[in-house]
């Protein structure tokens, strides 16, 4: 018999029923290897078709887990408009020892879930352990995923959500109250979102050319932010005025800068993997104000697949292949 390709569909890696709390749980295991220094990830080269769109190429190898493969990722934030995903792209795991993919995987469902879990897991760290009210602007498929992710490690009382969209916030209200049964009160505008706030997620589309309107006078002392869309909405005086910047890999961040990105955010002090393997400090003061610019890496990526890959052979799900 010759060699076979499992193919998972979304359908498929959503049926496999992989709950938040696991994916959270592997991507904070893979900083911790990220600390050690056991991965192989260079920065993940990408082509532009569109303004502020990308199709990105993720390689990553984390050997503790014998997990190797890529993401092909694209982000085309103007999609909505042919009623299309911001967010789509394939996943290709690769067998260790022979380098022969053994699956390729839909993206979508797996980008979701571990960037909220980024979120989650810098929050841990970087947060107040005593945060109770989260500030989302934007309410697409991330301000879902990340209010998902801190709900499982923070005990969420109050929500504040604003969308330039008015009904994709108040659709986003009424369900994830329902989800996750906490109050989610839609805000009348950015700063509502945010003055309050003991954490902050911004998740619009990532912008090359950022206009930013989050001021720092909104920001109090001892909040966290995490803005999935860079600094995109982040203005200068607040990235050089909070207390401590982290991200998720520095080596992309200074990447992302020779491209052009991050012309006014100040070098981080230190990423995820040394926050979490305890060689450099989260948090040492209520008071702090602390952001972690998490780009999205493809650690995170080769940290979940392999547990969506197991749990659909032991189910049966997917379809086999021929190579």
């Amino acid at each position: 018999m010759g060699r076979r390709l499992l193919y998972l569909s979304r359908t498929d890696v959503e049926r496999t029923g992989t709950r938040m709390d696991d994916v959270i749980q592997a991507v904070e295991a893979m900083f911790r290897e990220k600390g050690s220094g056991s991965f192989e990830m260079p920065p993940k080269p990408g082509i532009h078709t569109q303004p502020d769109s990308f199709i990105h190429a993720m390689p990553a190898y984390i050997p503790k887990l014998n997990s190797a493969g890529l993401k092909l990722v694209s982000g085309y934030p103007d999609n909505y408009k042919k009623n299309l995903p911001y967010i789509s792209g394939l996943m290709i795991l690769n067998d260790t020892n022979t380098g022969i993919p053994i699956c390729v995987m839909d993206c979508t469902w797996i980008t979701a879930m571990r960037t909220g879990a980024a979120t989650a897991v810098a929050a841990k760290y970087l947060a107040r352990s005593d945060s109770s009210r989260v500030g989302i602007i934007a309410c697409g498929v991330q301000g879902r995923s990340n209010l998902e992710a801190l709900s499982c490690l923070f005990n969420i009382k109050e929500v504040k959500a604003f969308d330039i969209n008015i009904e994709t916030a108040e659709r986003f209200s009424e369900d994830m109250q329902n989800i996750l049964k906490i109050d989610v009160e839609v805000a009348k505008d950015v700063k509502e979102a945010v003055k309050k706030m003991d954490i902050v997620v911004t998740s619009g589309p990532i912008n090359k050319e950022p206009i930013p309107i989050i001021e720092d006078s909104w920001l109090g002392e001892g909040s966290f932010v995490s803005p999935v869309d860079f600094d995109s909405l982040l203005k200068a005086e607040l990235l050089n005025g909070v207390d401590k910047l982290a991200t998720d890999d520095i080596r992309q961040m200074d990447y992302y800068r020779e491209q052009g990105y991050f012309k006014t955010t100040p070098k981080p002090y230190a990423d995820l993997g040394e926050i979490v393997s305890g060689l450099r400090p989260g948090r040492e003061d209520d008071d702090e104000r602390i952001i972690s610019i998490n780009l999205g890496i493809a650690l995170e990526d080769i940290a979940v697949a392999p547990i969506i890959y197991h749990k659909a052979i032991n189910d049966g799900l997917g379809i086999e292949l021929p190579l």
